[in-house]
Formats: structure tokens, sequence, C-alpha cells
């Protein structure tokens, strides 16, 4: 067997291509549509064109939960790419030069436009900052096998998976693939109602497949079926090699199976809590692959995920790639 080539990537992203409109909204809001806060839904096409219609105005970024992760984990320093499906139509285009610009390696070839538009996520942030998204996926259902780029996930120390995108064929072929070159997998819960839909299928990948776990403490409770952190946290340690696990102003604990380490949040004002998850794991995995202990890939992790939810939007808005690597005391 050829020795295994030394990588040229830190993380490579596989997650659903999306362009998110953020919209205010208050909890009467949500009650009079049936959205329950806090939570992610798939809407169709129809529903997604109501739904905008009744919405207040909004803000349009690029977004999706892999994707996010990336554009952070690319501006504090890490080189990454990323894999998912736009369309070839405005919004695609739109999605492909802002991932690009972030410093992200982005090869998908886009979906002819008649075929489904690009996909969209409709947010409604309500005044305590939470947010709860309908997800139109479009193009995103198109992202096959044959997107998967094998030379581009051996090439990558961790390849990356959203929650929302690891039981299909193509995401079973880029984990095998990951695998085959000797490197890491990792995985984000991205939600806990997806993760009640497929709880066994999860528990499967996370004992199997899985190297590092990303989680938040509703996610990792719904995993276990526990309503106590501590016993989740717990039961996770004999599952997978590494866990990340958050718990918003409480911080995050990282979980081996020698030892838990608590990380404290980084004090902020929240505006709008979107993409906090998928920010701490860029400033996790970021750290991680410079070879840095678990409690300081926590604590990147933590800074990152203040940057975010101290504007609106899932990306840092208005901060230069040096400014959060200053944030993070990254060289």
């Amino acid at each position: 067997m050829p020795p295994i080539a030394a990588p040229s990537l830190d993380i490579i992203g596989i997650g659903n291509a999306i362009v998110d409109v953020l919209s205010r909204a208050d909890d009467a809001f949500l009650e009079a549509h049936d959205l329950p806060k806090g939570g992610m839904r798939l809407v169709g096409a129809e529903d997604a064109e109501r739904l905008y219609a009744e919405m207040g105005p909004g803000i349009e970024s690029s977004g999706g939960s892999g994707a996010n992760t990336c554009s952070v984990a690319a501006m504090l320093g890490a080189r990454v790419g990323f894999l998912g499906k736009v369309a070839d139509d405005q919004l695609g285009r739109v999605f492909a030069h802002d991932i690009r610009a972030a410093g992200v390696t982005f090869p998908t070839a886009p979906l002819p436009a008649a075929t489904a538009p690009t996909a969209r996520c409709l947010i409604l942030v309500t005044p305590d900052g939470q947010r709860t998204m309908n997800t139109f996926l479009g193009a995103c259902v198109h992202f096959s096998a044959a997107d998967v780029d094998e030379a581009l996930i051996a090439a990558a120390k961790v390849t990356y998976l959203e929650g929302y995108l690891f039981d299909p064929p193509a995401a079973q072929a880029a984990f095998r693939a990951a695998h085959r070159a000797g490197r890491q997998v990792a995985i984000t819960l991205s939600d806990p109602f997806c993760v009640q839909r497929h709880r066994q299928a999860f528990r499967k990948f996370v004992r199997e497949e899985a190297d590092i776990l990303f989680a938040n403490e509703a996610e990792i409770c719904a995993l276990y079926e526990t309503d106590g952190f501590g016993q989740a946290a717990a039961l996770v340690r004999g599952d997978v090699a590494l866990a990340a696990l958050t718990r918003s102003a409480q911080g995050s604990v990282v979980v081996t199976e020698a030892a838990m380490h608590p990380v404290p949040a980084k004090p902020t004002t929240v505006v709008d809590t979107t993409g906090a998850g998928d920010a701490y794991a860029a400033g996790f995995l970021a750290a991680l692959t410079r070879g840095l202990t678990l409690p300081e890939c926590g604590r990147w992790g933590s800074v990152a995920a203040a940057a975010v939810i101290a504007q609106f939007g899932a990306r840092p808005q208005g901060i230069m790639q040096g400014d959060l690597r200053a944030l993070v005391g990254a060289p």
C-alpha cells in the first residue's frame, strides 16, 4: 500500500449549501404559524413562498451549517474546502462567491437552474435572540456521490459532516474515503428534532464511523433519551473518542474517554444565536488541526461563537480574518 500523503487541507466540510433570509419576529408570529421556537423544519416550495411573503423585511446571507463552519474556520487561518450543491442561479452564484471569498475551496459543479433552485432558509429571530429555521432544500437534494471529491477528502485532516446529511449515499462515500486515507471524521448533530427522528441511525454512526462529535445540550440529551446533561455526557464517552458539547451561557464540555474538560463561555451580548454551534465547531476544529490542547480548542470555539452571536447572521460581519484570529490569540 502506498504511503499516505501529508494533508494539504485541515478541514473539508460537506453540507447543505443554503442562502439564509433572516427576519425579526415575535413569539406571537411563531404561534400564529405553528412554528416550534428554536427548531428547524423542512418546507416545500409553496410553504416557503407563503412564509416569505408574511415575514418582515429580511437580510440575505450565505448560510448552511457546514458552510458556516467552513467559512469561520478559514477566517481563523485553517485550510478549508467545502462540498455542497447550489443551482446555476443568482442565489447560487452569491453562495459560491461568498464561500470562496472567505478563503474556502469550493469545487462542486452547480446544478442547472431549471432542475431546482438554490436552497434557502427562512430564519425568524425573536427578541431573545433565538432563531427558528424553515428550510427549503432545493438544489441540495441533488448532491450525489458523483459530487464527492475523494481526492480533496483524502487531502484533509478532518472531514466534517452536517447531521442533516449523515445518512445519504454521498455522505457515506465521503466518510469511507476519509477513513481509507487515514483521516478523521467529525459530525455535528445539527438539530434535536432531526436526532429524535433518526436516533438509532445516529447512535450507530457515532459509535462506528465518527471520531469527533459536536452537539448542544438538547441534541446530546435527545441522542441518549435523557433529560440530564451529565448522564448524556457520561454515555457519549463510551461511543466516540472525542465529543465537544455546548451548553449556551454555561460554556461547553470537551469529553474524552479519559477526561472531561469544562470550558467557560466568552461573555457577550446576545443578538442572534443563528450559527453559534457552527462557529464553535469552526473554532474547535481550527485549533485541533493546529495541534492545540483540548481545553484550548474549546476556548477557540467559545470565542468564535461569541463573535457570531453578538451580531445578526451566522457568519461574523464586519470582522476581518486578522481580527477574528486576534480574538483567539492566533499568530
